[in-house]
Formats: structure tokens, C-alpha cells, sequence
């Protein structure tokens, strides 16, 4: 079996707005063979930034498009193409968009290596240690702490046991961010778990005051209150509360979730299989488990980057939680069938071929660009 071609789609929907929320568009990968099997993959990214990294012809050796890279190769070589594609982008890439378009490519690689010999993926990266994970609602922050409150209480009825809230308001002013802990707090009662996204918006004085703040309402994690280079900052926060610090999505290759650890002491660690892939979320995971440290998924894209984090879940002995993004977008919800169904408030990993999900055409073409 052998790669034909490579796909980059870049989806949209009609109206993008600036809120942070990366259900408005999206880069899907498809990778053809000459034995008509199809895998899908899906890139957390500038889109159209990808899609060049994907696309772009030959320059010269170590200066080449990830479709031209592959066309030809065995698919099912999963870490030898990693190399390739890394070996191949290495004047322009190493990090960033190459990286993350690479990952797109490795989550289609791994759904097709899963479909051509008939295992859910999960059991391919040797799995599972577990097949069912307690799901958070992932949403924005609302306009308002009591409209928050109000999103809480719905998110709850729906059947979460656990919700995240981050960006939006957060940041203005040291009121209005207790208020909306407060309200949140108040939204999803007692028992539930509540996470915090701050959105990258605090230097580290005012992150350590948030951090301790916000633990009167018994948070269960604070997700990145500072910018991913602010190592320093990270450590002084993570020895200055008992307040579990959590970052991770911005990174794409190993050598930076490890300094996050290492240097920064941050708790638990948060890949996303749609920047990292599958390959690179397994190995995050399993240095994130030689350190004592935890894992929950990032993931804020379509039902493909959901299996591709469920999957690589079930593949590692520390993962805690599951990020279910619950943003209002068609791309979130009718891009594959799969809805991923609450049970006791936990999702379960797919069971059939591959990633175990049928994306929906039709979709495709209604919202392609």
C-alpha cells in the first residue's frame, strides 16, 4: 500500500469572529492510497498557514511540502514518516505551523494504520490502560460572571460532572475575575470539577494572587496564566500555590513540554494530537509519566481531533481527564458522526478501525473554502 496523494481542506464557517474559539475554522488532512483506504487527520493552526506547509512544491532538500514528502510511501511506516516529513521541513520548520501540520498528517497516518489492520488505534499504541474518562465542558468564559453562572448550570443539567471556562473577560480587572470564579463556582455546585483558563493574560505576581484567590472556590486546575516562555514564571508559580497549574497546549514538540516540567514545575500537561499528533502526544505523555506528572488532552476542534485524544488517552497509565469542547459550531458537531455520548458524565474511546469516526462529506463541501 502506498500514499497517492494528500489533501489540506481548509473549512470555514460563514462568519469568524476574534473570540478565541477554534470551531469557527479548521484544516482537515486526507491521505489517499492505491489501495482506497482514506485516513483523516485534522490541524490546530493558522489554517491556510498548514495547508502551504502541506502543499508547497519542492525547494530543495530539507525545504519541501509534506504531500510531496510522502507521495509514494507506506503509510502504515508511521515513525519513519515522521522523520521524513521532520528531516524534510527542517530549513523552515521544527516548530510552529510545520510542526502542527505535520500532526495533522500523523493523526490521518495512525486512523489509516488503525483501518488497514482492523484495531482501534488505541490498541495499535498498545492500550488501553483505561477506555472511559471523565469529560469537562470546555467553553469561553460569558460576558458576564452571571451569565457564566447561568452557562454553568446548563452545562451541569446536560450531564458534565466537570467544566472548564477560559479567555473572554478574564484579565480586566482583579474584581470582575473573582466574579467570574464566584459565579462559575455558584453555576456548577459543590461536587463538580472547575477549571480555570486564563488566556495567557497575567504576569506572575498577579498569577500567584489569582491562583490563590481563586482556590476559596476550589479550582481544580489553573490553566495557562502566563505565556509559554515565561518558564520562570511558571516555576514561581507552581512553588508559591497548592493550586494545580496546567499548560501545554501552545507546544507542539517534546524538548518544550519537557522544559515546561523540568523548568517551569507545571502539573499537569496538556498536548493537543491536532499540533503534537497522536505520535507526539504519547510521547509527551509517557516523559509527563516518568516525572509523576499528569495528562488531559487539549482539544478545542471537531469530532476527529476528539478520537484522536481519546485514543491516545487510553494509551497512557496518567491521563486524568477529557477536554469535550462544547462550543455551538457545525464543524464541532456534524463534521463526523460520532457525538460522543456522556455516560455517569465520562466519554469512552471508539472501538472500531482506526480513529472510529465517519466524517460526513457533505459537511465538508458545504463549509469548504
Amino acid at each position: 500500500m502506498k500514499i497517492t496523494d494528500i489533501e489540506a481542506i481548509y473549512l470555514r464557517l460563514p462568519q469568524v469572529t476574534a473570540a478565541c474559539d477554534g470551531t469557527q475554522d479548521t484544516l482537515l488532512v486526507k491521505v489517499h492510497t492505491d489501495a482506497s483506504l482514506v485516513g483523516y487527520g485534522e490541524v490546530d493552526s493558522c489554517p491556510l498557514v498548514a495547508k502551504a506547509v502541506i502543499e508547497a512544491p519542492l525547494s530543495h532538500q530539507i525545504c519541501c511540502g509534506l504531500r510531496d514528502l510522502l507521495r509514494g510511501e507506506d503509510p502504515l511506516a508511521v515513525e519513519a514518516l515522521h522523520k521524513k516529513m521532520y528531516d524534510g521541513t527542517i530549513y523552515f520548520g521544527r516548530r510552529g505551523a510545520a510542526r502542527h501540520a505535520m500532526a495533522g498528517v500523523d493523526v490521518a497516518l495512525w486512523d489509516l494504520r488503525g483501518k488497514a489492520l482492523g484495531q482501534p488505534v488505541y490498541r495499535l499504541l498498545g492500550g488501553p490502560f483505561q477506555k472511559s474518562f471523565k469529560a469537562y465542558a470546555s467553553v469561553l468564559f460569558e460576558g458576564t460572571p452571571e451569565a457564566t453562572g447561568d452557562m454553568a448550570r446548563r452545562l451541569i443539567g446536560k450531564g458534565f460532572q466537570a467544566v472548564k471556562f477560559g479567555w473572554g473577560p478574564m484579565g480586566r480587572d482583579e474584581a470582575t475575575d473573582v466574579a467570574l470564579v464566584r459565579e462559575a463556582r455558584k453555576g456548577t455546585g459543590d461536587d463538580a470539577d472547575l477549571m480555570v483558563d486564563a488566556g495567557l493574560v497575567y504576569d506572575v505576581k498577579t498569577a500567584i494572587r489569582r491562583a490563590r484567590q481563586f482556590s476559596d472556590y476550589h479550582i481544580f486546575w489553573l490553566e495557562e496564566p502566563l505565556p509559554p516562555d515565561d518558564l520562570d514564571g511558571y516555576r514561581r508559580l507552581s512553588d508559591a500555590t497548592d493550586v494545580r497549574i496546567a499548560a501545554g497546549e501552545q507546544e507542539a514538540d517534546l524538548a518544550d513540554f519537557e522544559r515546561l516540567m523540568d523548568a517551569g514545575g507545571i502539573d499537569v500537561v496538556q498536548p493537543d494530537p491536532a499540533r503534537c499528533g497522536i505520535s507526539g502526544m504519547l510521547a509527551v505523555g509517557r516523559a509527563a509519566a516518568r516525572r509523576n506528572r499528569v495528562v488531559a488532552n487539549h482539544t478545542f476542534k471537531s469530532g476527529i481531533t476528539m478520537a484522536a485524544s481519546l485514543h491516545a488517552l487510553a494509551a497512557l497509565p496518567n491521563a486524568i481527564r477529557f477536554e469535550y469542547c462544547a462550543a455551538d459550531s457545525p464543524l464541532r458537531h456534524d463534521l463526523t458522526a460520532q457525538k460522543f455520548p456522556l455516560v455517569d458524565g465520562c466519554v469512552s474511546v471508539p472501538e472500531e478501525p482506526g480513529l472510529g469516526v465517519q466524517v460526513d462529506e457533505s459537511v465538508i463541501e458545504k463549509y469548504r473554502q
